[in-house]
């Protein structure tokens, strides 16, 4: 593809690009700007990260060396997996393996790990000038990377190393690239003011959508940190886990919130627009005679004006979601049949002894 496709294909089906104008001018100075995305290992992938699978295979294809970073010294940090660091491994390795089977060839990406970078010389002094470059507010301010709110008290000191751990390794890997879902924002924007500061190699960013819970309700304003309708791994009913089967995927749908011509934070309508037809191009239901016959939707647009205009039953719309999920799925389901010690059961918490 010419540059103005690797382009394209970066930015597509995002909700934010820091700036496009600085990614085609990154394009034009190397063929392969380095990207990466930083996950906190912390339990089962959802069917949110089919978003985040189709960018990563995004990048690849434009030609991005892409790192995909697990976080394991941040999720401790976070009390993940209750702070169990051999757990959060055995979680970060499932993603590994989570990811590879959903399509992100393993060739085009590295994989690294926080403890990794943190052993190197000059990564705490780099978390160092990064603190140093921002205000202890500021800092307060991004802890929502974290899924917490700067007002919530108790919290423990290691929390405020969070914000500039997170820039520090935007430098230290380094990457030219920074994607993340739009919770991830304010880390990136945070690292962009650090660098024009300091006089350091300016990361662009990207983010895509976070997909809501499917048990609605809730904010979603990245901006100020309000994010309570995101799906959330830690809420089983709120998420469709990665590995699942056809029978909980569409049950999980016939459960979730779906008011028949909403489109604002209506999970269903918001898979097909962020994961069916960036992954398909296309979105089908296919219905009895009686109720209309099958239809196929060639564009987002089409599918919107239908759904808004109460053209389609909500019913209809969530068996067709389940019908289309089930091939993106299957890639997963099929290697974690076969490798069950690979799957979610790898870091399950250990079985409380009896008193």
């Amino acid at each position: 593809m010419d540059r103005e496709e690797r382009v394209d294909r970066i930015c597509r089906h995002t909700r934010e690009v820091l700036t496009r104008e600085e990614i085609a001018a990154l394009l034009a100075s190397t063929d392969h700007p380095r990207a990466y995305i930083g996950f906190e290992p912390s339990g089962a992938l959802t069917v949110a990260h089919l978003i985040t699978a189709r960018k990563m295979i995004d990048l690849a294809e434009a030609g991005c060396e892409l790192t995909v970073f697990l976080a394991d010294w941040h999720a401790l940090i976070n009390d993940k997996l209750g702070g169990d660091l051999e757990r959060i491994r055995r979680s970060g390795r499932y993603m590994q393996a989570a990811f590879t089977a959903l399509g992100v060839a393993s060739e085009r990406v590295r994989y690294r790990w926080a403890s990794e970078l943190v052993a190197q010389p000059g990564y705490w002094e780099r978390v160092i000038r990064v603190a140093k470059s921002t205000t202890l507010a500021r800092t307060k301010r991004a802890m929502s990377i974290m899924g917490r709110q700067e007002e919530e008290g108790n919290l423990d000191t290691s929390k405020l190393f969070y914000p500039a751990m997170q820039g520090a390794d935007i430098f230290e890997l380094p990457v030219e690239i920074a994607y993340g879902g739009m919770d991830q924002r304010r880390a990136h924007v945070l690292a962009r003011e650090v660098a024009h500061q300091r006089g350091w190699p300016v990361p662009t960013a990207i983010h895509t959508p976070l997909l809501s819970s499917l048990k609605g309700g809730g904010r979603m304003d990245p901006a100020d940190g309000g994010l309570e309708r995101k799906m959330s791994k830690s809420d089983p009913t709120s998420s469709i886990p990665i590995p699942s089967d056809d029978a909980t995927i569409a049950a999980r749908l016939r459960a979730a919130y779906c008011p028949a011509k909403e489109m604002e934070g209506n999970p269903v309508v918001e898979i097909v627009e962020y994961i069916l037809f960036p992954w398909a191009g296309r979105f089908t239901i296919e219905r009895e005679a009686k109720h209309g016959g099958p239809i196929v939707f060639e564009r987002w647009e089409e599918f919107r004006a239908a759904w808004s205009e109460g053209r389609l039953h909500p019913q209809d719309l969530k068996a067709g979601v389940a019908q289309a999920l089930a091939p993106l799925f299957a890639p997963a389901n099929r290697f974690f049949a076969d490798h069950p010690e690979a799957g979610p059961a790898s870091f399950a918490a250990p079985p409380t002894a009896p008193p």
